[in-house]
């Protein structure tokens, strides 16, 4: 995918740092304001991504029209409301929202049975799709680097050197950043 022209690749700075799962790395980036680090130099990169679709149920002309029949009906009242506000003093808000109430949850019948009737050619139930990544990467610009593993408790000193025997790299972090 081609770049517009003028905008750069925002992937394309150094990794700050890679996270597991998405709060943890939304918890860098809040740690990172907290410090007042400019937090428009980070980007938040999700890495081999995976679409999961979770199948609902089946799909059915009874469920389809019961579907447009609540989510209209809802729609009618609050239509009925939003009317009976600026209607004349003829009619209580009630009678107001109950007519919005059936003429929603009339048309929503209709709605819900007329789109069934052009999707169930493609497929019979009902999904919920998501976007998964396996990793989280927070990238960083090159000249704000420092500042941010400062910020985020880490070592400025790239590449890490490697622990000592019997060591682990989060002590080595830990003690050449205080």
């Amino acid at each position: 995918m081609s770049m517009p022209p003028g905008e750069r690749d925002l992937t394309q700075r150094p990794l700050l740092k890679s996270f597991e799962d998405y709060p943890q790395v939304q918890q860098a980036v809040d740690q990172l304001s907290a410090a007042n680090f400019p937090v428009e130099a980070v980007t938040i990169v999700g890495v081999d991504l995976k679409m999961v679709e979770s199948i609902l149920g089946r799909t059915s002309w009874a469920r389809a029209a019961v579907g447009g029949l609540a989510m209209f009906a809802w729609l009618g009242i609050l239509l009925g409301l939003f009317v009976s506000f600026f209607g004349g003093q003829d009619a209580s808000p009630l009678t107001y929202m109950l007519l919005g109430l059936l003429y929603g949850a009339g048309f929503g019948i209709v709605f819900g049975l007329v789109s069934y009737a052009f999707t169930s050619r493609n497929h019979d139930f009902v999904s919920r799709q998501n976007i998964r990544a396996s990793r989280y990467d927070l990238l960083c610009e090159q000249s704000q680097l420092n500042a941010a593993r400062q910020a985020l408790g880490m070592s400025t000193v790239w590449p890490p050197p490697l622990p000592e025997s019997g060591e682990t790299q989060s002590d080595t972090d830990a003690s050449s950043g205080s």
